[in-house]
């Protein structure tokens, strides 16, 4: 089937990308694997490239573009390669569109040139040691000062990918306590400036997978963040981080189609050289027959994640779609996955084969984002249940 979703510009930088893949990153990539983080100076690159800015307004330095088709290719070409650009997604899909949204215009002409060329990394800090999908839960603080000047913040956060190269972290606190009636008001967003005094980063957490973005543990103990660092209203932040989960959850379904058509590619790679008994594995028939049942799913997954993508751009997929795609693609490559590592066999479990990291990698997918089971709830609800 013709696949519809994207034209010659997005072909166009396809290209350009799998070219730089293949030049900058590829040949480095097993070091920065072995170090659990990509360098610094690759955000600077990607940022020459334009990556940053696709969907940033010309007059801040971007291309002002609004589609995500640009982020799905990324998507893409990244998991065909079998490698990634570190924390850097965060960057653009959960940072940026809070900046767009909310930033005022002083803000916008602060934060956004150096966003667009990764001069000024971002990074977004909701989950606490003790609060991940209850967010309403959060207990770090940030109280403002008597001059009305700043607000000093105290508190941790945990599993914030992008926290140890990030140059500023969006960070969600408490302003005000929760009403008898509303657990979510209360809740503010900042920009915090990293170098900022009493600000940490701890450990750089040891992960299963995704070992090249660097996700780590902050502490805040009475960070002064000046007030114009503010985004958005002071206590409405919940029905912020709310609005960019759509955009977040396609962003995890359509990576996870991806990797799921990237192991398929392995996979297929791989039984047409590896010869057992005398014959190429891929003359087996459990191995036709596997691949074949692999490949239809991830047609159906691309359909989905696709399907998903227009209707981002358009505006028009709604939390309960998002949370459908998510959940589909997301079971679609953990089966998939596992289904072409077995046929790598041995080889398959080592991480100098691509499809090893692949199965790692594509682990966190049905929990980070929200849980495989919150997206079953998000369905139910919208159906009425």
């Amino acid at each position: 089937m013709r696949r519809s979703v994207f034209d010659e510009d997005h072909e166009s930088f396809r290209q350009t990308l799998r070219s730089f893949i293949a030049a900058e990153v590829v040949p480095h990539y097993d070091e920065w694997f072995a170090a659990g983080i990509v360098p610094r100076e690759l955000y600077a690159k990607l940022g020459e490239l334009g990556l940053f800015g696709i969907s940033v307004p010309e007059e801040y330095g971007g291309a002002g573009l609004d589609s995500h088709k640009f982020t799905a290719i990324q998507y893409e070409e990244t998991s065909r390669a079998g490698v990634s650009f570190g924390g850097s997604g965060v960057h653009v899909l959960l940072a940026l569109p809070y900046l767009l949204m909310l930033g005022t215009e002083e803000q916008k002409k602060r934060y956004l040139p150096k966003f667009v060329t990764g001069e000024e990394m971002w990074a977004l800090a909701m989950t606490e040691p003790g609060t991940g999908s209850d967010l309403a839960g959060m207990r770090s603080t940030a109280k403002l000062s008597e001059d009305g000047t700043h607000y000093v913040l105290n508190g941790a956060k945990t599993f914030i990918t992008g926290g140890v190269h990030a140059d500023r972290v969006i960070v969600c606190a408490r302003t005000s306590a929760p009403r008898e009636d509303d657990r979510r008001f209360g809740i503010s967003l900042f920009g915090v400036d990293t170098s900022s005094p009493g600000y940490t980063v701890g450990r750089k957490l040891d992960k299963l997978g995704l070992r090249t973005s660097d996700t780590a543990e902050l502490s805040f103990v009475d960070v002064k963040v000046p007030v114009e660092d503010l985004l958005g209203e002071a206590d409405k932040g919940f029905s912020y981080l709310g609005s960019n989960l759509p955009s977040e959850r396609w962003g995890i379904a359509h990576g996870a189609y991806a990797q799921a058509a990237a192991a398929v590619r392995f996979a297929q790679e791989y039984v047409q050289q590896r010869v057992v008994f005398g014959k190429p594995v891929a003359s087996f028939q459990n191995t036709k027959f596997e691949l074949a049942a692999c490949k239809a799913e991830v047609d159906a997954a691309e359909a989905v994640a696709d399907r998903a993508l227009e209707a981002l751009d358009a505006g028009e997929l709604t939390p309960a779609e998002a949370a459908s795609a998510k959940l589909f693609c997301t079971e679609v490559a953990h089966r998939v996955i596992d289904r072409c590592l077995q046929l790598h066999g041995g080889y398959g479990f080592i991480n100098e084969y691509p499809i090893a990291r692949l199965y790692a990698d594509n682990r966190v997918n049905r929990i980070y984002g929200g849980t495989s089971e919150i997206m079953k709830t998000i369905i139910a609800k919208d159906m009425g249940l």
